[in-house]
């Protein structure tokens, strides 16, 4: 055992130790996602190799030997969103670069949670994209580029109810309003459940295809819902909002709070 342990490089340590952040890293990307369960379902598909070639079925390991011929393909085909999403977060920039970290950032963070109490409290309809690794330029392309200091007033007026660009959304990046009047694309069928409406099932679909964060007023109750990583947090107060955003883009100390755990 002594011989074994002496022949342990500080090389074999540093390459064990990337690969088990790696394995980590990747089981927190997909956790609670459609590829954990494709991971499940690719666990079982070893399994069956092995005892298909164990009990000699020769029909079912030929066709399971063709399927890991092309795994590559398959896997970047079934995994794409999550790819692109790793990717994004290896080459991108800090929460903290890109965020309100700043003075000047903090009260852009400040104008928007006014804003969205006063369509909360008048029940004015808004979706509020906030970019984070992935661009979301395929999105902005489609609205109306801005690329305005983030204020109270100018969403006010992008989304009440006489503007001809109210019913899309507003795709923030750092400190400024990139691009309004956006229209996104729509979960349909029982995703999103039932009881969501455009806005809402747009907010979803949008942080499904990228690590967005989406904030919805409904124009019905004036209810304000989160979305992030695929699921949505309804009648949030204008408390729990401060609280989420300001631990996504200010990175302060209320940490301890916690308020992105219904989101895990």
């Amino acid at each position: 055992m002594l011989d074994l342990l002496g022949q342990v490089r500080w090389q074999d340590l540093l390459d064990i130790a990337i690969v088990s952040i790696i394995i980590y890293k990747v089981l927190l990307l997909v956790k609670g996602t459609e590829a954990a369960q494709m991971i499940v379902g690719l666990v079982i598909l070893l399994i069956a190799a092995f005892f298909s070639e164990y009990f000699q079925l020769y029909t079912i390991d030929w066709l399971i030997q063709s399927f890991w011929a092309h795994v590559v393909i398959v896997l970047i085909i079934l995994f794409h969103p999550e790819i692109r999403t790793a990717l994004a977060q290896i080459g991108g920039k800090s929460l903290f670069l890109y965020g309100f970290a700043s003075a000047e950032g903090l009260k852009s963070l400040d104008e928007i949670i006014k804003a969205v109490k006063i369509f909360a409290d008048r029940k004015i309809g808004a979706l509020i994209i906030f970019e984070r690794n992935i661009v979301l330029e395929g999105y902005i392309e489609i609205g109306t580029t801005l690329d305005a200091k983030v204020s109270k007033e100018l969403l006010l007026s992008i989304f009440h109810p006489s503007s001809p660009i109210h019913d899309g959304a507003v795709v923030i990046k750092g400190n400024r309003i990139i691009a309004a009047g956006c229209f996104l694309p729509i979960i349909l069928g029982d995703e999103a459940g039932k009881t969501f409406g455009t806005r809402h099932r747009a907010g979803i679909s949008v942080t499904k295809e990228t690590d967005a964060v989406a904030v919805i007023v409904s124009e019905e109750a004036g209810i304000i819902s989160v979305a992030m990583r695929e699921k949505i947090e309804t009648d949030v107060d204008i408390n729990r909002l401060r609280d989420t955003l300001t631990l996504l883009f200010a990175k302060t100390e209320e940490k301890k709070k916690n308020p992105l755990k219904r989101y895990k």
